[in-house]
């Protein structure tokens, strides 16, 4: 048997409310399949953490979560706690000191209703974002000068690493080339001339090494246009840090919002657990009156099945979300049903076992 270890941050918000269902299918799995067993130990950080401590996670957080085989984080946030403390502390710090460069976020329509578009099918808008995770423009690097006075200067440093961008760049080219699927670069390198451009060189110097996969290069600008205008054009897409989480912000719009964005960040190489969430946010408007969607945790945990390479239970789920959508009695209010949190993860779990 298959044991896994699994490190639950519910976070802020409704993190908790989501994270439980996606515990509740995990639970669910075991009880279907002999050869697969979860075990779980929760962690109370996030921001009503560091309001009663000062500190987003325990100061040894990254060594109690090394044992672990994956980490599965609800959402971090709240009102009174910065933002940028809430996330440079505690979600980008786990990124950074486990190398989970690999950023994979699913762009996918699992519903035709569900999109703004008049004249788009599910086979329209099915393409996969990864994104550069742990450099680039979250770098943290750059210097405030002269605070406060009449000359105060502030410089945001981007650093793309050779290691860091070339890393990326190949994880993609290995996965369009697994994939059989085209592959698009999306960048800025007529306005950022030292970063972007390195990027297009890297990109084109790997490709030279796949010359069966075909490729594009768009600006930024002209990716979010495509995106919203032609999206069937993309297959994967690789992108920086901040160009990936916008873009894939786009990607949650056009396929049916923030409750079905899902995200994975990876170390391929394993030899950190890597970390599985829903990338909607915390919502404290919401939390605690069991309406939020739990959809894009529940996705989140195909993708953790996916990285324990058990893809039947990853494709199982994402079939049980498909058929979840097409019954609107079960539906979350976000997507137009009345179902409570919990009344969605119940129906799941018996539409994973049909499968």
């Amino acid at each position: 048997m298959k044991n896994f270890n699994i490190a639950l941050i519910p976070g802020d918000g409704i993190g908790v409310e989501v994270i439980n269902e996606g515990v509740k299918v995990l639970k669910f799995i075991e009880k279907l399949d002999d050869n697969l067993s979860f075990s779980f130990e929760t962690f109370p950080w996030g921001c009503e953490y560091y309001l009663e401590t000062g500190k987003m996670m325990d100061e040894d957080g990254i060594d109690k979560l090394k044992g672990f085989d994956a980490v599965y984080l609800g959402a971090v946030g709240y009102p009174g706690v910065p933002d940028h403390i809430s996330l440079r502390d505690l979600l980008i710090r786990i990124r950074r000191e486990f190398d989970l460069y690999v950023n994979l976020r699913p762009i996918t329509l699992l519903n035709e209703e569900l999109t703004p578009f008049k004249d788009k099918r599910e086979e329209d808008i099915d393409f996969l974002v990864i994104r550069e995770n742990s450099e680039g423009e979250y770098s943290g690097a750059g210097e405030w000068l002269y605070r406060g006075k009449p000359e105060e200067v502030v410089l945001q440093t981007g650093v793309f690493s050779r290691k860091g961008t070339e890393r990326i760049i190949r994880y993609a080219y290995e996965e369009a080339r697994k994939q059989a699927k085209t592959l698009t670069s999306v960048s800025k390198g007529n306005a950022l001339n030292y970063s972007m451009v390195f990027w297009d060189e890297v990109f084109e110097e790997v490709g030279k090494e796949y010359p069966d996969v075909k490729t594009y290069s768009y600006l930024v600008d002209a990716a979010s246009l495509y995106f919203v205008s032609d999206p069937g054009r993309f297959e994967i897409v690789v992108t920086s840090n901040l160009f990936g989480d916008i873009l894939t912000d786009i990607g949650a719009g056009i396929t049916g919002g923030l409750g079905l964005a899902t995200g994975a960040n990876i170390n391929p190489e394993k030899k950190y657990p890597s970390m599985f969430e829903p990338v909607h946010g915390s919502a404290p408007d919401i939390a605690g009156e069991g309406i939020a969607n739990p959809l894009a945790a529940i996705w989140s945990i195909s993708q953790m099945m996916d990285y324990f390479e058990e893809e039947e239970w990853g494709e199982k789920i994402l079939e049980s979300i498909i058929a979840i959508l097409k019954n609107k009695e079960f539906l979350p209010r976000d997507l137009g049903g009345s179902a409570s949190t919990s009344e969605v993860g119940d129906y799941f779990v018996e539409l994973l076992e049909i499968k």
